[in-house]
């Protein structure tokens, strides 16, 4: 259950990826949006910009790298200030290498006009680069 309207958001958002369908995560993503992973040296690293940024150029090469519907992030953590949600979440899922992924995340999400609006993420990058090839 979410506390605020910022976190109820949020929610939406991940349920959205953790269906795998790209066109279910647009519409939960502002049109200015940017996403920026925070590792300098992974896959997808920069600051990805708009919808199109985003789910097309981001989103699908990146998840083009787990079999289909993976990987998924269940929520263990939400707090909010305003339009500041804090989410922490666990990431499993099988790359099409057959590798198994399991990685822990920090979310920084800014939500504006009921869709998210910047997304800082946070993981351990030295573990991604172990398992992607």
């Amino acid at each position: 259950m979410a506390d605020s309207e910022s976190e109820a958001v949020v929610r939406r958002f991940f349920e959205a990826l953790n269906t795998g369908d790209l066109e279910k995560i647009r519409p939960n993503v502002h049109p200015e949006a940017t996403w920026t992973p925070m590792g300098k040296t992974i896959p997808g690293a920069g600051v990805h910009k708009g919808r199109k940024g985003i789910v097309d150029e981001f989103l699908g090469p990146i998840r083009g790298l787990f079999v289909d519907g993976d990987p998924k992030n269940e929520i263990n953590t939400l707090f909010s200030k305003g339009g500041m949600v804090l989410a922490e979440t666990h990431g499993t899922g099988t790359f099409r290498n057959g590798k198994t992924y399991d990685n822990r995340y920090c979310w920084v999400v800014e939500v504006r006009d009921g869709m998210v609006f910047a997304i800082r993420e946070y993981m351990d990058t030295a573990y991604i680069l172990t398992v992607v090839d």
